[in-house]
């Protein structure tokens, strides 16, 4: 009797939690977001890859291009990996790459992972010194503007001395401010730049010194 109800109560536990630890599909989906123009992120591609456990090489998996609705979705057989990766690309917007771990998953209900990035813009930043001397020194530091990925421009203070006739180029955030503080040191000269960055084209912070 004690044996049939240990089974009994085996039965119970494999009925209540075996369907989300058997075979099945994952269903992976959402809605990538333009947040440049607040509407959705037509004609991105979306591509899913896996990694297997104790593994670092990435599998591809499947690639979608999204609708006007700016949705995708997948659908793949459960299997036991480290974890996943989304991958969102479209000409002139910055990459998105969301990072989903087997943990995070469930076979009960879709999984749902909203996805936004922005379009690309560019500033240049334009000094020029009109009347140069050696000891001149000339530092600015960025106040507002994208920060968060590799080919921005650093957030830390630059200096440029002497002669200067030059034009810096930093990526920025479509239809976002960039704005910078500079000084001329040892001189009262100093003041506060910014300029909203136009998407998909390059708009120009200028100063003369």
């Amino acid at each position: 009797m004690e044996r049939l109800k240990f089974s009994f109560i085996i039965f119970i536990i494999g009925a209540l939690f075996g369907c989300d630890k058997g075979a099945g599909d994952f269903k992976i989906s959402g809605v990538v977001s333009d947040e440049t123009f607040q509407t959705s992120l037509a004609g991105a591609e979306v591509s899913l890859y896996k990694i297997p456990l104790a593994s670092n090489t990435e599998q591809y998996i499947e690639s979608q291009t999204l609708g006007s609705d700016g949705v995708y979705h997948f659908t793949i057989p459960r299997e036991r990996m480290e974890k996943y990766i989304l991958r969102v690309t479209k000409n002139l917007y910055f990459p998105i790459e969301k990072t989903i771990y087997f943990s995070e998953l469930t076979l009960k209900e879709e999984n749902v992972f909203p996805l936004s990035t922005w379009a690309k813009s560019w500033v240049e930043l334009k000094f020029i010194n009109a009347n140069p001397l050696p000891q001149d020194h000339f530092q600015y530091i960025k106040q507002l503007g994208y920060a968060s990925c590799l080919d921005c421009c650093p957030i830390t203070p630059q200096d440029l001395y002497g002669a200067v006739d030059t034009s810096i180029y930093c990526i920025n955030k479509g239809n976002t401010i960039y704005s910078l503080l500079y000084w001329i040191l040892n001189t009262p000269n100093q003041g506060y730049l910014e300029a909203n960055t136009t998407a998909f084209d390059t708009t120009q912070i200028y100063l003369s010194y």
